[in-house]
C-alpha cells in the first residue's frame, strides 16, 4: 500500500527533523463539535454503529480534513474496542458514555481474561485503516497527509474494564491495585499484549505512526504510576513494529496528568510525548532534551474565546516551545464537543502563519 506522502510534516516533526512549519492535529478531531459528523451518527443509528462500520468510520475521519488543512488524520474508533473485543459487553447510553455488562471484578473475571484473536475480532478496525489509507490517496498514489492509529494505555483500559464505566474517583480499580495486586498485574499484562497486537494490526493495514492514550495514568500516585502504567507502556513500545511500508512508523503517548513523569515518559522509547496544558513547553523541552519530540498543549476552553484570543494563545504555545524541531501542535487534551468549528478554523490557520513566521525569522537572525 506504499504511497507518496504531499504532507509529510507530521510525521518528520516527530522524528525531529526540520520542517517549515510546526504541523497541526487535534485530539477528538472526528467528533462530535462538527455538524457533518453528526448527521453521519445520526445516519449509523448509534456511536457503536459508526465506530464498527468502515464506511462511516472513514467519512467521519475525513471530515475535519475538508474543513480545514491540518497535517495528519486520526483513525476514527475507540479506545474500548480493545476490552469489548475481549467479551465484557461493551454498550454507550444515551448521556451516560461507554458501560460495560461484565466488568472484570473477581479472581474468576481476572483468569477469564485473554488476549483476542484482532482478525477475528477487531477485523472492522483494520478494515477501516485500509479504506481511510485509499481515500486519503489519490490516482497517482499521492497522499494528501499521514494516517495516525491508535489505543488506549494497559491502565487506561483496565480502568473501564475493572470499573465497568467512566469513573470520578477511580476507587474500584484502585481497591483492587492496592488489595489484589496480581490481579492487576495480570490484567495489565493481558492488555499490553492485546494493545500491542492491536497496534500492529493497525501499523500492517497502513497507520503511519501509533498514538497510545493514557487518559487516566494521572490518576496514579507517583511510584505507582511507573508500576501499573509506565511499566506497561514500555512493554507495548517493546512489542510494536516500527517500520513499515519502508518507512519510520513513530509511536506517541500522552499521560494526561503526567507532567511530573515527564523524563520517565520521554525514556519508554517512543518518538513523541503529548503533555496537557498544565505543562510549560519550555521547561518540557529543556527537560528531555533530544530524546523525544513533544505534542501539545494548548487548553482547549482557549477556542471558546474571540477569535484573536485563539489566535494569541496558540502564539503563545509556539513561542514557548521556540523554533527548533520537534514539536506537534495539539490540544492538551481532546476537543470539547461545544467547540465553535469557526475557533478551529482560526487555530490551524495561525499555527501554520505564526510557525512560518517564526522560523524565516530564526533563519534571518
Amino acid at each position: 500500500m506504499a504511497s507518496t506522502l504531499i504532507n509529510d510534516t507530521f510525521l518528520r516533526a516527530l522524528l525531529r527533523e526540520p520542517t517549515d512549519y510546526t504541523p497541526i492535529w487535534l485530539m477528538r478531531q472526528a467528533g462530535r463539535y462538527l455538524p457533518e459528523y453528526n448527521a453521519t451518527r445520526a445516519r449509523a443509528g448509534s456511536f457503536l454503529g459508526l465506530a464498527t462500520n468502515p464506511e462511516y468510520a472513514t467519512e467521519v475521519t475525513l471530515q475535519p480534513l475538508e474543513r480545514y488543512p491540518l497535517d495528519a488524520a486520526i483513525l476514527f474508533s475507540d479506545i474500548l474496542t480493545v476490552p469489548d473485543a475481549m467479551g465484557l459487553g461493551l454498550s454507550f447510553a444515551a448521556g451516560e458514555g461507554p458501560r460495560f455488562a461484565r466488568p472484570v471484578r473477581s479472581e474468576a473475571d481476572v483468569a477469564r481474561l485473554a488476549v483476542p484473536e484482532i482478525g477475528e475480532t477487531l477485523g472492522y478496525v483494520t478494515d477501516a485503516v485500509r479504506e481511510i489509507r485509499r481515500a486519503l490517496t489519490d490516482g497517482q498514489g499521492r497522499q494528501r497527509v499521514p494516517l495516525i492509529g491508535f489505543s488506549g494505555s494497559p491502565w487506561t483500559l483496565a480502568c473501564y474494564m475493572v470499573e465497568g464505566s467512566g469513573s470520578d474517583d477511580f476507587r474500584t480499580v484502585k481497591a483492587m491495585l492496592y488489595s489484589r495486586p496480581d490481579l492487576m498485574h495480570r490484567i495489565l499484562e493481558v492488555n499490553a499484549q492485546a494493545v500491542a497486537a492491536y497496534l500492529n494490526a493497525q501499523i500492517e493495514a497502513g497507520a503511519q505512526a501509533a498514538m497510545i492514550f493514557d487518559s487516566w495514568g494521572g490518576a496514579l500516585a507517583d511510584d505507582i504510576f511507573q508500576q501499573f502504567s509506565l511499566h506497561y507502556i514500555r512493554e507495548v513500545v517493546r512489542g510494536l513494529k516500527r517500520e513499515h511500508e519502508g518507512a519510520r512508523v513513530p509511536v506517541i503517548t500522552f499521560t494526561k496528568g503526567g507532567g511530573q513523569w515527564l523524563e520517565e515518559i520521554a525514556d519508554a522509547g517512543v518518538d513523541a510525548v503529548g503533555v496537557d496544558w498544565t505543562v510549560d513547553l519550555a521547561r518540557a523541552k529543556s527537560r528531555v532534551g533530544a530524546r523525544v519530540a513533544l505534542q501539545g498543549n494548548l487548553d482547549p476552553a482557549v477556542l471558546f474565546a474571540p477569535a484573536e484570543t485563539v489566535r494569541a494563545q496558540a502564539r503563545a504555545v509556539l513561542e514557548r516551545f521556540g523554533a527548533g524541531p520537534g514539536h506537534i501542535f495539539n490540544l492538551g487534551h481532546g476537543i470539547s464537543q461545544f467547540t465553535p468549528p469557526e475557533s478551529v478554523a482560526e487555530l490551524v490557520d495561525e499555527v501554520h502563519t505564526a510557525s512560518r513566521a517564526m522560523r524565516g525569522a530564526s533563519h534571518t537572525a
